[in-house]
Parts: structure tokens; sequence; C-alpha cells
């Protein structure tokens, strides 16, 4: 098949969507069909990445003061010239991504060309509005257009249990969505040897609003009453940043620091040195149906997770032994971190085998080309 994959991040970017997009892109390269990937320009800080088995058509982007294609006008910027290259593209079949206006995009594109589309759904774009408390036109009118992008779709790819339902409340019956769960780059991410000088905890990844992970700074006080030389180390970026900032600045001065976006290897180093690695959920707020790539990641190099919150990520933590769980609140989240700096037992071969077994993301693509091409078929 001739497959176009429309989505604003892909490697060399640093983003779980960039990885995801092309362990897919590989999984149809694999399989022998012809792809095509329609994407952006990436930010002058991704390293070179050269992609023998495929094309990658890059188109100028607007970017946010940290880098990023977040937020209407940035997202504008891409849908409106992909409109375009949708059109122009040869395609038997398109697989897009997240915002819903690059579903509308490209279901209206495909609907001119009377070609089947492809959603891959990695979350439910308006409940996470909703969770922000976004003002409530402005998420009935993104509800609604992801509801269009949808239900237009030949067939969804959820990246779990809790996605899909959340698809198929939104109309898609449930024949056409698949559930693939969601992994990490194992070449990339694995235990990396290091001799770390100082305890640390790690958190990767972006940094909004509904994730909440000031909960993590405000649990800082109480750690270093017991562990003064203890660190919490921030790698990443998102809208919640300034404030996290200020609260560590205010909280716990000189023991949060804030290393920016590094690269997936350096972000694989840190993670394997860290007494754990950590992620979070702001609680009923419409989003604990969520799994955070970071649990994946930190797993795939050996590390225990810290998962504040419940639903989805917790059960995935506890299941499978990847850590432990801690109640949404600064003094259970404490009590947790001052467990794994006593030196709570964790089975780090444990962790590496199981997402060696049940994340790689190799396999992710493979998974997802396939049942697309089958569907096609």
């Amino acid at each position: 098949m001739r497959v176009v994959l429309a989505t604003r991040l892909f490697a060399p970017e640093v983003a779980a969507a960039a990885f995801r997009l092309k362990a897919l892109a590989d999984g149809f390269a694999a399989a022998g069909h012809q792809v095509t990937v329609l994407t952006t320009t990436p930010p002058k800080t991704a390293a070179p990445q050269r992609f023998g088995d495929y094309d990658v058509r890059r188109w100028p982007v607007l970017r946010d003061s940290g880098g990023n294609v977040r937020g209407y006008v940035q997202y504008a910027s891409f849908d409106g010239p992909l409109a375009l290259r949708l059109l122009l593209a040869s395609a038997d079949v398109v697989i897009c991504e997240p915002p819903p206006t690059t579903g509308v995009v490209t279901a209206i594109a495909c609907l001119l060309k009377r070609k089947p589309y492809y959603y891959y759904a990695a979350d439910v774009w308006s409940d996470a509005l909703v969770a922000i408390g976004a003002h409530k036109a402005v998420a009935g009118f993104m509800r609604g257009l992801e509801r269009f992008a949808l239900r237009r779709a030949r067939g969804v790819i959820a990246v779990s249990d809790g996605v899909a339902e959340r698809v198929r409340e939104l109309g898609v019956p449930a024949d056409r969505v698949r559930v693939v769960q969601n992994g990490v780059d194992t070449t990339t991410f694995r235990p990396v040897e290091v001799t770390p000088e100082e305890n640390y905890f790690v958190y990767t990844g972006t940094m909004s609003e509904w994730q909440g992970s000031d909960v993590f700074v405000r649990a800082m006080p109480l750690v270093l009453a017991k562990h003064p030389t203890a660190k919490l180390r921030f790698f990443g970026q998102g809208t919640a940043e300034k404030a996290l900032r200020a609260l560590a600045a205010e909280l716990a001065p000189g023991s949060v620091e804030f290393g920016g976006v590094v690269p997936p290897a350096d972000a694989a180093r840190w993670i394997s040195g860290a007494v754990g690695a950590l992620a979070s959920i702001v609680p009923g707020q419409g989003y604990d149906f969520a799994k955070p790539t970071k649990i994946y990641a930190a797993a795939a190099c050996g590390t225990p997770m810290l998962f504040a919150g419940v639903g989805a990520s917790a059960e995935l933590i506890r299941d499978n032994k990847l850590g432990l769980v801690a109640d949404y609140t600064p003094q259970a989240v404490a009590e947790q971190m001052i467990a794994m700096l006593d030196g709570a037992t964790v089975d780090r071969e444990h962790l590496v085998d199981w997402v060696g077994e049940n994340a790689s993301l190799a396999t992710t693509g493979r998974v997802a080309a396939a049942w697309v091409a089958e569907d096609m078929a």
C-alpha cells in the first residue's frame, strides 16, 4: 500500500508521539509498504536523523516559546498547509494523530479524495481540556471536532483500554477500535551504567496542569527533613513549568532542578541513575484512564516508578510490580519517596524484562501497521 502519515510530531523530535509514529512508519516499511510522512521541520535542538526506508516530508511550522507545536495558532500553522499536502499526496490510506483539528483536516481531505483514514488515539484531547479547566465553550467545540474526526475514520488505534472505552463513548463502533498498547524504544531506553553522585528522583516529559507534578515539589520539604541531600530533577517542558519553578524556589530552594528537553539517550542515563522515576495524574478530572509513556521508559531503564494518583496507571504499576503508588497528596508521596530512599526492594531485572515482553515500541509499531493492512485487505 501507499501509506501516508500526517503528524505534527515525528523523529528526531523528542516526544512520545514522535517515537510512536516513527515506530508505526517502521512497521509499515518493514512489511513492504510505501510510506510517506507529512510532518513539521524539527526544532534546531533536535539531533539529525536519516530515514532510509521511507520518505519524510517536512514543512515549517510555528512553535511556542518552548519550541513546541502546542496551541491553536501553532496547530493551525500545521493543519492549514496539511490540507493541500494531503490533497496532493498519493495514498491508499492515511493515518493521522491528535489534535482533533488535524483529524478534521484529514477527514475532509480523504472525503474529497475518497480514501480511507485511521486515527491514532494516544489520548482523548477534549478530556484533557476538561481536566485543565478550559472554558466550556472551547472544550465543547473541540469535543465536537474530535467526535467528527473519530467517527469519520475507518478505524481507530487506541493506546490503552481506557482510551478505547472513551473513543467508543464518543460514538465509534467497537469493531472499528483496536487497542495497541503504548511502548518505548528499548534500544534507547535501557539500563545505563552510571555512578550517581547524589540520590535523586527524576521526572521526564511534559509538565501540564492535568498531570499535577507539583505534588512532588510539595512533598520535597517532608523528604528533605529525613534525607537533606535528596534532589528532584525535571527534564522536559510544558505549560506548568513556570509555576513549578516558582514553587520549587519557595519550598525547596536548591533541591529541585530543571534540565529542559534532553535527547532520549541522555534521558535514559538520568533515569537509570535515579532512585525512582516520577509520574502523576490529578485524580477525578476525567483523565484517570491515561497511562503516561514515562512509566514504560522508567521500567525499560530498570528504575522503579512512583505514581501519584488513581486509575489505570496505578493498576498497571501494582499489577506488574513496576514500582510504588501513592495517593495524590504531598504527605503520601513523601512517604513513598522516603521509602525508596531508605532502600525499598525493587527487582530491576524484572522491570527490564517486563518492558521487553509487553511494551516494546518496535512491537507496537508492527502490530498497529499489521492491523491497518489487514483491515484494508
